[in-house]
């Protein structure tokens, strides 16, 4: 596999300066497809004034590092779970409490439209990035190499989890023992039996093909988790006012394609997944809700009532607003 993968329009000048997108997903990944689109967008919205270069599968960093590496102008852009970020802006561990919203229409009204959240995003340019537009994942479900079929299954798992309290929270509550570590040594180490599982949403057990090693998925959909876009604010600031437009356009139309893939792809993936081994099951999501009641009030002593209130109200007026149909 090469390095890189550069995506520019046939016309680039030969000047063209290189921006650097580094991703976890693989290259055949709904990450990478939406990658592509928007550096494609990018080279044709600046003139060929940008070129951006893309490094999928962690090559250069993984999630929390690539992090890292835009604040401090390593790489240009990245995409990953909402959680990811918190490290650097603790209350976006919240976007990961468990049953937010129950189906994708309601998520994007929530990252699109909610007050409290574009406000928390607001905050990320003194972190040194900010958000272009958000990407789509969907929802989080159970990939192990035991069945789950409720929450007295997992007490004697070990489950992985990526670096987030709410998520930690959430699958202790459950009753998994849990263990850190970054996607990238994910599948070796169920493969090992360090642990028995991980929670993923259907796009990336697919794309990481953890079914492969943990075959039992387990459909709960207990976070949402998809994936803002976001750029160095120091790559951010270099823009002329006319290629941050050009930029901005270049996210928000790469943001509706990854939600029309990613949306569009799910049953053909459990249907791939299923032919390929996998044994697909959606329990009874009941005990699992019930489980993870102890996460708001835990939540609530961390980041404050005013906060965990502010994201619940506007998580339960876009239910309402847009009820999920059966």
């Amino acid at each position: 596999m090469s390095a890189a993968i550069v995506v520019a329009s046939a016309g680039s000048a030969a000047a063209a300066e290189t921006l650097r997108f580094s991703h976890t997903d693989n290259p055949g990944g709904s990450r990478q497809a939406a990658a592509e689109l928007f550096a494609e967008k990018v080279a044709e919205y600046t003139d060929g004034r940008y070129e951006v270069q893309i490094f999928p599968s962690g090559q250069l960093a993984n999630d929390p590092k690539a992090i890292e590496l835009l604040q401090l102008g390593g790489i240009d852009f990245t995409v990953s779970a909402t959680g990811s970020y918190a490290t650097h802006l603790p209350t976006l561990n919240l976007t990961a409490m468990p049953f937010l919203v129950d189906t994708y229409e309601q998520g994007w009204e929530l990252y699109d439209n909610s007050d409290w959240l574009q406000g928390e995003f607001d905050k990320l340019p003194e972190k040194g990035f900010r958000v272009l537009s958000t990407w789509e994942a969907g929802f989080r479900s159970f990939t192990t190499n035991e069945p789950l079929a409720s929450p007295e299954d997992a007490q004697s798992m070990k489950m992985r989890v990526f670096p987030n309290d709410m998520i930690r929270w959430s699958m202790e509550a459950i009753g998994f023992q849990t263990v850190v570590m970054p996607i990238t040594d994910v599948y070796l180490s169920i493969q090992q039996g360090i642990v028995n599982g991980q929670e993923n949403p259907v796009d990336t057990i697919n794309s990481l093909r953890f079914y492969e090693v943990a075959p039992n998925i387990t459909l709960t959909r207990h976070v949402y988790s998809p994936l803002p876009l976001t750029i160095a604010e120091k790559t951010w600031q270099s823009f002329s006012d006319e290629d941050k437009e050009a930029v901005r356009k270049a996210a928000a139309e790469s943001a509706a394609f990854s939600r029309n893939l990613v949306k569009s792809s799910v049953d053909s993936q459990l249907s791939q997944m299923t032919e390929d081994g996998a044994k697909v099951s959606v329990p009874e999501i009941g005990p699992f809700r019930e489980a993870v009641q102890p996460v708001y009030a835990k939540a609530k002593d961390v980041y404050g009532e005013e906060a965990v209130n502010n994201i619940l109200s506007d998580a339960a007026a876009i239910r309402d607003a847009l009820p999920a149909q059966n």
